[in-house]
């Protein structure tokens, strides 16, 4: 009884020791000035409506996270603004990064209380699509992280929309699954043993969870690349997008773990973010959050 005893007292330290990462995902449609309509006028030029930014920055602060991978952020000076307007409103992120990639107009980008190791910007993953020279437009954004000794990677992704003028590629099906594949073998390159590896591959995939898009990152050959995590709502439901046009509800957003870093995932953490009403005014997404603990 001593024995055991003391072997729990001298445990105890260790356990104190674990520390708790909070990572989120989310599209913040259009954070950047583009033409629009707002309140039913059609304005050339115009930033996001300031009443669609305090929204957003209400579900930000609500959900607290640690680690905040984003979409459709207009490039540095829109998340440095969108940085600077949560720290006056309490929630600091000393730590930011935008990746400038091939579209000039949707950049990918992180805020993050955590300090980055590293940045990596991977914007020329280029492909042939039927025979055309495509790239990755919104590339890939790699930050890498060290929570308490554990080395741990994020790839922010936001791949091509289902809007598309090719009468060849309907839905843009086809440049989405390769513009997946590319960010998958660059992971594969930087990860080869995913068992061992510890990376997350968050954002808008913009295709559903049995898509070609999403398989691309699940496996190849029968080997096992990363996991889907599960996220629920507080209704149990799992949608994350909104298209309003057809009044259509899918879960695009998606948070993927390598097999590796699973065993610091939080079970049953993995949450769409959907109580504050501010949550349908801020954006056509919701987001997505999930714990992580080493």
């Amino acid at each position: 009884m001593r024995f055991f005893t003391l072997s729990c007292l001298l445990l105890l330290p260790l356990l104190a020791q674990a520390e708790t990462v909070t990572v989120a995902t989310y599209n913040l449609l259009n954070y950047l000035v583009m033409d629009r309509s707002v309140d039913g006028h059609w304005r050339e030029d115009y930033p996001k409506p300031e009443s669609e930014k305090t929204a957003l920055r209400e579900v930000i602060r609500s959900m607290d996270a640690d680690v905040l991978a984003v979409q459709e952020i207009g490039g540095p000076d829109f998340l440095a603004q969108l940085q600077e307007d949560l720290k006056s409103e309490g929630l600091d992120y000393p730590y930011s990064a935008v990746l400038l990639g091939p579209d000039e107009v949707r950049r990918v980008g992180v805020l993050s209380r955590i300090p980055f190791k590293q940045t990596h910007s991977h914007d020329r993953l280029d492909f042939t699509l039927n025979g055309q020279r495509e790239s990755v437009r919104r590339g890939a954004l790699e930050v890498v992280f060290e929570t308490n000794g554990v080395r741990w990677g994020l790839f922010n992704i936001h791949l091509k929309s289902r809007w598309t003028v090719r009468d060849d590629d309907p839905k843009a099906t086809q440049q989405r699954t390769r513009e997946a594949q590319e960010v998958r073998d660059l992971v594969r390159e930087k990860y080869p043993n995913p068992k061992r590896a510890n990376y997350l591959i968050v954002g808008d995939f913009n295709d559903t969870r049995e898509s070609a898009a999403l398989r691309r990152f699940l496996k190849v050959s029968g080997r096992e690349l990363s996991v889907m995590l599960d996220a629920l709502d507080s209704r149990g439901e799992s949608w994350t997008f909104h298209y309003r046009k057809r009044d259509l509800y899918e879960r695009v957003d998606f948070i993927l773990c390598s097999p590796g870093l699973l065993r610091h995932v939080v079970e049953g953490s993995g949450r769409v973010i959907d109580l504050l009403p501010a949550t349908l005014q801020a954006s056509d997404h919701r987001p997505v959050m999930v714990e992580l603990e080493f």
